[in-house]
This record gives structure tokens, C-alpha cells and sequence, in this order.
């Protein structure tokens, strides 16, 4: 690509991006096409803004037309994989399902195994890229052997992660949202279950999405279009099985003379016309010449195939397969049937650990794999990782019935399971899970350890291993940011285990994942599951603690609830729990949390005078922190910490609630990530951020952010994760960082549907601040429309609205109008609206008053002094207001 109109210095990775740029694509839509995270995204947009020279993603796009290859930008990329051998002939078939792909949105190419249902599809696939401007997407479905992973396999292809409070079909139904798509689901014959529902469910979410599926059997979707792939022709105007046989026997150094063409046909015409069958055929050409292959295939063949009605095509496949399985040497046949057990491509030293044995030699194993492929009975497949092998799914299927036959089952898939466990051991030993590499083994292993749970749950003698490696899978997975299976993983280990215990313990894991997650109705069914199962056990305190913590979950996660919990029944749980505790340190701290958020519901009648909720709400709160620390426990001091933190932001203390904040934070740095502790990192520096804005001390509360943004658990919602950190730099003054951030902000947020987030407006404000701080009223006016749909009919917005616009009308020098903004007594606005920005609410509004000579701008100037004191970014604003009326007197 041509960079003579870019920036010296833009490295090709950055210019794909600055092209994406320019077709107006989201970061999400960037990254999926690119194979990169959003993250990495973000990072090129924000270095793409320097090299360019221009303030934001508007002007970027707008640059990235000057590039020579930009009229050729809108062509889609067809992701698609590039097959190593040719498309041979179909001319008529490939047409027609062209046409079917053009004038249905669902279309199953239809057949048996090893007739070229892939190979077609992929070739109609490229053929139709260019008219879908959303680019065609291929989804090898065979290393699935989950149904219900069926909308995560087609999430990996797209390269989507998941989203907090969004399983992944839907994050695949927003991502693709209005674009138009061809979507190829490659072998989906075993999993009907999963694909059906995700078919439909896709189809009726977006409107300009088509999928192309190839399956041995029909899916049963409305408005399926069924599409039969008929065997390769064999007739005098296309002899379609006579050129491929051509072809793969020329890519072998074996071009077969135009004497010998009849016996081709011959040949071709005894498999049926089947190009599995025929590309095995013509693999033999070297070592037994056409005479030979003629003489092989003819009784033995005949014999099995019984006939050539179409409903028996594959009898002359598993016959191609049986005369193939003939001519290997009995170690080679050994290999291919026990690496049959792989289900994703696997190495030679995978092959050499599961195939090898005292009766087969490790070496001999790899020698094997080379030998294979030259008869391709394997391919190879290239990656990063280096080379690969993988069996086709019709060859991989006979082979396991051949390790049945040879009574060899049980004994391959247990080494398997071994090398799965030993591998997943090793991923989790290593600490750099936020690697590319690290993410790259898990991603190579991760359908092989799948698999092996799969069948390890059904033996009744290996349950105990099925629920270790449940757990394994669990851990996994949440370090890869799959926090749904994550959950799904601890949940099936629960049930994997005749042990109240270790179902308990993981139950609780699957309900601290499912808090990642935002699913707050998860997260109390799972703790009062383990409530139960544990007490059972006769464990009464740990029972107590998972009853407190389901009641206290019904506070703390109350906006993650998609149903509210019935009235009094956080209360009853608590009673219970309180029932339980006996003098357990642990339970009695669990309890005392829960007692902070169920006593906030009452009504606090007949307080002493020296009492107010607020004072009641922090005595309890204190209680809550000094059992937890007794415990020692930092996830329980944490808890306590948030809720002494809401006591006090409820009496108006913002300075110790900061303090209190602080405390927190510390206690979690040093905390090893696991989901519990994930969940309340997120949470602790979000309200630290907010809180450090409140007491105006901006670069702490820049840390916190930074860190925020950072988070793994967050990597998907650039939403959540920036939101802190643009309102920050918005008031520290840093535009440039405000406007270059805004992208991720906005990309995730369209992402997940524009929902209505309170929590997130005052971000969009900020950005909106910003863009009017530079003059754009435009853009200011989108990020107000933005931030109005974020709040929805919230009335938090009136005091950050206020202070984002008095800003913004000082800087024009509209004093009038930015006290007229600022009109609303503080004292008259709710306590939860103006808490963190009262000082800042007070300070400006007292500079408006002065700047527009309001007759009380003395009485204004007076009352935020005594408000903001101690607050160093508040002070100087009411300080310098002081100094105006003191010159103006």
C-alpha cells in the first residue's frame, strides 16, 4: 500500500486501520476484520491521530480519502480460508448456488460426507464476497462439539469477545446489526441443536445478514433452502470428476496421458463421482500407476458399494476409505486412527503424546504425519504456532470407528484427556494470560479440552475428573475473558461432584462470574444454591455466609437484576442467615454486611434525635468493616468498605468517603484475579475515579481510571471502561485525549444496542464538553443527544449538565447563561444527583454570579467557600471569583 500522502512513519498495520477509518467502521467492526482486540485498535486510532495531524476520528476519516488506495477501500475483505489445492470444475452447481445464495437468506448446501459441500461453498462464498459490503465470514464448525457453543464459535470467527450483561449470540446479532453479511457455517450436521436456534434467532435480529451452511442433513429452520450437492458429473459436456482427478495427479509430478483418459473415467465413475474418494484415488497415482488403481478398485470396491443409487453415495466413500486403510502400514494406520481423536488441528508433538505408546514409537508417530499427508489422509495446516496437521471430518469420523473396532477407544481418549489436562495445567501455570501468546495456545487447545470434558462427564468412573477439569475449564476461560462459559464451566463442575463441598465451592465461582457478567438474578440463584447445597452438609456457618451474600447481592447488584427480588425477601434470607452463624467469624461478617443493605429499606422511624439514617446507615457499615477485618478476608473487607463508602457519600462526607475509597482499593491491589476479585476491582476504581473527581483530586482519580480502562474484565465494554476516564481528562483540561477516546467509548456503546446507562452519561457530557470547548457545536450537539439518550428520564443529569455547560458558556464568555444553567439551589437537588459534583456545581456557580453581577454574588461566593473547602480544584475557582468582586468593589 502506497503511503506517499500519509505521515512518514504509519506502519501497514496502521494504514489497513486508517482505511477502516475511512469507511466510517467502529472499532468493533475494525477489530473483527483485522483479527486484532478493540484495544489494539484504540492504540493505532490514537497513534494514527498524532502522525496525522489531525484533533479527531471525524478529520482522521476525512484524511484517510487522501490515501491512493482509499477508492478501492469499500471492497469488503472476504475472510475466508485459502484451501490449499484448486476449485475444480461445478460450473453448473457453483452457479446455482450462487443464485440460491442471492434469493434466500438461509440456504443448506446439502450432502454426504466427502462429496465437496466445503469446497463449493467457499468457492460461492469468494465468488459473492463483493456484494456483501459486511465481507463473507467462514466458520469451521467441526472442532465444536457443544451445541450450545455453537453462537461463541461464530463470535471467535467474527473476532467478537463478550460483553458484560450480553450472551454471545446477541453480541453477534449487534455486531453484524444492520451490515450486510454472508455468513458460511461449515459441517453443522452434529450440531442441529445449537445452529438451528442461533440461525433463527440471527436471521430475525438482522435484517441484511444471509448464511450459507453445509450439513449432511437439513436444519430445519424456517425458511431454510435446501440445497443438494450433487457428486462431480461424469458425462461427455463436464467431466468434472475426470479433471479433478487431472488436477491432483498434475500437483503430484503424475500428468496422465490423453491415452489414458477412459481409464480415468473409469476410475472416477467406480467412486461415484465423489472428490473425497477421487482426490484419495489420485494421492495412490505415484505407487500404483492408473493400472493399478484400476485393478485395487474394482471387485473389492463393487463388492462394497453395492450399487450407485444416490441415497448409497456414501458406501463408496467408506469403501474409498476401507481400500485406502488397506494400503498403509499397520503403524500408519495406527496413527491416523488415534490422532483422530483431535478435534482442532494438533502438532506433532500433540500426535506423538496421545498417539504414541510402548507399541508405537513416538518418533515413528511423526514420521507417520508426513506419510499421511502425502496421501491426504491429513492436511496441513499453517499457523503462527508453526505447522499444524488436521484430518477431514469425514476421515476423522471413520477413523474413530476404526479405534472402536480395534477395541482402542477408551484407551486413545483417555491419553487424550491426559494431554488435554496436561496442557491446561500448563496454561494455567503461566501468569501472562493478557498475552497474545497465551491467548493463541488456549485458543489451539481450548475445543480439544472441551471435547475431552464432553466425554469425560458421561463415564460414570471418571467423574472426578470430569469435575477437575470442569474447574480447569473454568479458570481458563474466565482468564481468556469467556465469562459466560466461564460461569457455565463452574456450574457444570458443580454438578460433576458427589462432593457438598466442591459443588459449593463452585457454585460460588459460577455466581462470582456471573457478577462479571452483570447477571445479578444469576448470581443470587447460584449463592442460594450453594446455601443449600453446603448446609446439607451440615455446614450451618458457610450456609449462613452464601444466604447473607445472595441478600446482600440484592443491594449491591440491584441494577443487574433484570426482575426485582420480591419485597422482604433479602430480609428473610438474612434471618435465616443470621439463624445460622453461630460465632463464625466469616458468617457473622457476611451478615453483617447484608444488614447494611436490607436496613437501608426500612423506614427509620422513631430515631433518637442524635440519629439520622445516614448516621444508622454508617454505625452499620462500621460494624460490617470491623467483623470483616477480623476475618481477614480482603474480598469481605472490600465488600464492607463499598457499603461504609455509601453511608457516607449518603451523609454527605465526600472527603472521607474518598478515604474510605482509598482503603479499598489497597486492599484489592495485591489480590490475585479471580472473578470475585475481577468484579470488585471494577467496582472499587469506578467509585474511586467518581469520588476522586468529587473531592477535586484529579490526578488520583486520573490513576484510578487509567487502571480502570485497563482492566481485562472490561476489555469488551470500551464504554464502562473509558467512561472515567473521559470525564477526568475532560475536566483536567486534556481534549485531545478526550476526543481521541471518545471513539472506543462510542464504538461499544452502539455495539451493545445504545442502551440507556445513567452511569455512563456524564461521559458523553464531558465529550460533549470538550467538542464545545473547541468550537464544534456540532459534535457537541451529538454528544448531547448521546447523553440524553444514555440517561434516559434519569434527573442525575442536572447537576453534572450544568457544570459540563456553565464551562463551556464561561469559556464564550456567557456568564448569564451559565448561571441561568446553574439556577437550581444545591441544597434542592438530591443528595445521590449532586454528590460528586457539588463543589464543583457551588464554585461555578458562585464565578457565574460574579461574572454576571448578580446582586447575592458576594452571598454566593460566601456559601462556596464554606462548601468547597479543602476541595484543590474547587478552592481556586472560588478563590479567583473572591478576587473579581474584590476588584469589581
Amino acid at each position: 500500500m502506497s503511503k506517499s500522502k500519509l505521515a512518514a512513519g504509519i506502519s501497514d498495520r496502521e494504514a489497513e486501520v486508517l482505511a477502516l477509518v475511512g469507511q466510517h467502521r467502529s472499532n468493533a467492526e475494525i477489530a473483527a476484520q483485522l483479527f486484532i482486540s478493540v484495544r489494539t485498535v484504540e492504540t493505532h486510532v490514537s497513534s494514527l491521530l498524532r502522525k496525522v495531524g489531525v484533533a479527531d476520528r471525524r478529520a482522521l476519516a476525512g484524511r484517510a480519502a487522501e490515501v491512493e488506495q482509499a477508492e478501492d477501500s469499500g471492497t469488503p475483505a472476504a475472510v475466508l480460508p485459502s484451501p490449499l489445492t484448486s476449485f475444480v470444475g461445478r460450473e453448473r452447481e457453483r452457479s446455482a448456488l450462487r443464485e440460491a445464495v442471492r434469493a434466500h437468506r438461509h440456504v443448506t448446501a446439502l450432502g454426504p460426507g466427502g462429496v465437496g459441500k466445503t469446497r463449493l461453498a467457499l468457492a460461492v462464498a469468494a465468488d459473492l464476497s463483493s456484494e456483501f459490503t459486511g465481507g463473507a465470514w467462514f466458520v469451521d464448525l467441526v472442532p465444536v462439539t457443544d451445541p450450545a457453543m455453537t453462537g461463541a464459535a461464530v463470535a471467535r470467527a467474527l473476532g467478537l469477545g463478550e460483553q458484560q450483561g450480553r450472551s454471545l449470540d446477541d453480541s453477534v446479532s449487534a455486531a453484524l446489526g444492520e451490515r450486510r453479511v454472508l455468513l458460511v457455517l461449515d459441517n453443522c450436521e452434529h450440531l442441529r441443536d445449537g445452529v438451528a436456534p442461533f440461525i433463527e434467532h440471527l436471521l430475525a435480529q438482522c435484517a441484511n445478514v444471509t448464511v450459507l451452511a453445509t450439513s449432511r442433513a437439513r436444519l430445519m429452520v424456517p425458511f431454510e433452502q435446501v440445497f443438494t450437492v450433487p457428486p462431480l458429473s461424469l458425462g461427455d459436456d463436464a467431466d468434472d470428476a475426470v479433471a479433478l482427478f487431472l488436477d491432483r495427479a498434475a500437483a503430484l509430478g503424475w500428468p496422465v496421458d490423453a491415452k489414458q483418459l477412459d481409464q480415468v473415467h473409469e476410475i472416477c465413475g467406480r467412486l461415484d463421482g465423489l472428490a473425497l474418494a477421487i482426490e484419495l484415488a489420485a494421492a495412490r497415482l505415484p505407487t500404483l500407476g492408473l493400472d493399478g488403481l484400476g485393478a485395487s478398485l474394482a471387485d473389492p470396491l463393487r463388492l462394497l458399494v453395492g450399487g450407485r443409487r444416490a441415497d448409497e453415495r456414501h458406501q463408496s466413500v467408506r469403501a474409498m476409505l476401507d481400500w485406502s486403510q488397506a494400503l498403509l502400514t499397520a503403524e500408519d494406520r495406527c496413527v491416523l486412527r488415534r490422532v483422530a481423536v483431535f478435534v482442532a488441528p494438533f502438532t506433532a508433538a500433540d500426535a506423538m503424546a496421545v498417539a504414541g505408546s510402548p507399541e508405537l514409537d513416538p518418533i515413528a508417530v511423526a514420521d507417520g504425519l508426513a506419510r499421511l499427508t502425502e496421501q491426504s489422509l491429513l492436511t496441513v495446516v499453517r499457523s503462527a504456532r508453526g505447522t499444524r496437521y488436521r484430518a477431514l471430518e469425514t476421515i476423522r469420523q471413520y477413523e474413530r470407528e476404526e479405534l472402536t473396532a480395534a477395541g482402542e477407544l477408551d484407551e486413545v481418549l483417555a491419553r487424550h484427556l491426559n494431554w488435554c489436562v496436561a496442557t491446561a495445567d500448563g496454561l494455567l501455570a503461566d501468569p501472562a494470560s493478557a498475552t497474545r501468546e497465551w491467548r493463541s495456545a488456549f485458543d489451539a487447545a481450548a475445543d480439544d479440552i472441551r471435547a475431552a470434558l464432553t466425554w469425560t462427564a458421561v463415564q460414570p468412573e471418571r467423574r472426578a475428573e470430569a469435575h477437575e477439569l470442569a474447574i480447569k475449564l473454568a479458570q481458563l476461560t474466565f482468564a481468556r475473558n469467556l465469562i459466560s462459559e466461564s460461569q457455565r464451566r463452574y456450574e457444570q463442575a458443580a454438578a460433576l461432584t458427589d462432593d457438598p463441598v466442591a459443588s459449593a465451592a463452585a457454585l460460588r465461582r459460577a455466581a462470582e462470574a456471573a457478577g462479571c457478567r452483570m447477571r445479578g438474578e444469576d448470581m443470587y440463584r447460584l449463592y442460594r444454591a450453594a446455601a443449600e447445597t453446603i448446609c446439607g452438609a451440615g455446614d450451618s456457618a458457610a450456609s449462613a455466609r452464601d444466604l447473607a451474600t445472595a441478600a446482600i447481592t440484592v443491594y449491591r447488584m440491584s441494577d443487574t437484576f433484570a426482575r426485582p427480588v420480591a419485597a422482604g425477601e433479602a430480609a428473610a434470607l438474612l434471618s435465616q442467615a443470621s439463624e445460622l452463624a453461630g460465632a463464625d467469624p466469616a458468617a457473622l461478617a457476611a451478615v453483617a454486611l447484608a444488614e447494611c443493605g436490607v436496613h437501608s429499606d426500612a423506614a427509620y422511624t422513631d430515631l433518637p434525635e442524635s440519629e439520622t439514617p445516614a448516621t444508622v446507615a454508617i454505625s452499620l457499615a462500621q460494624h460490617a468493616v470491623e467483623l470483616a477485618d477480623r476475618t481477614g478476608d480482603p474480598l469481605a473487607r472490600s465488600a464492607a468498605l463499598d457499603a461504609l463508602t455509601a453511608a457516607q457519600c449518603w451523609a454527605g462526607d465526600v472527603f472521607a468517603a474518598a478515604e474510605t475509597t482509598r482503603r479499598r482499593v489497597a486492599v484489592l491491589t495485591s489480590m490475585p484475579v479471580t472473578p470475585a476479585s475481577a468484579l470488585e476491582r471494577v467496582n472499587a476504581l469506578s467509585e474511586a475515579a467518581d469520588i476522586g473527581i468529587g473531592v477535586g483530586d484529579l490526578e488520583e482519580s486520573h490513576r484510578w481510571a487509567e487502571q480502570l480502562r485497563d482492566l481485562p474484565l472490561l476489555a469488551e465494554r470500551g464504554d464502562f471502561a473509558t467512561s472515567a476516564l473521559l470525564v477526568v481528562d475532560a475536566l483536567l483540561g486534556n481534549l485531545d485525549e478526550v476526543l481521541a477516546g471518545s471513539g472506543r467509548f462510542v464504538d461499544s456503546w452502539e455495539l451493545s444496542g445504545r442502551p440507556c446507562v445513567p452511569s455512563l452519561a456524564p461521559a458523553a457530557a464531558a465529550v460533549a464538553m470538550a467538542h464545545g470547548l473547541r468550537g464544534d457545536d456540532y459534535a457537541r450537539a451529538e454528544w448531547l443527544a448521546i447523553a440524553d439518550t444514555l440517561g434516559g428520564t434519569s434527573d442525575r443529569q442536572v447537576a453534572y449538565r450544568a457544570v459540563f455547560d456553565a464551562m463551556v458558556l464561561l469559556d464564550r464568555g456567557q456568564p448569564e447563561r451559565a448561571l441561568a444553567e446553574l439556577a437550581t439551589e444545591p441544597d434542592a437537588l438530591d443528595e445521590q444527583t449532586v454528590w460528586i459534583w457539588r463543589h464543583w456545581y457551588v464554585a461555578l456557580r458562585a464565578e457565574a454570579a460574579v461574572l454576571a453581577g448578580h446582586p447575592d454574588a458576594r452571598g454566593f461566593v460566601a456559601a462556596a467557600r464554606t462548601t468547597v473547602s479543602g476541595n484543590p480544584m474547587a478552592v481556586p475557582i472560588v478563590e479567583r471569583a473572591a478576587a473579581l468582586l474584590a476588584d469589581g468593589a
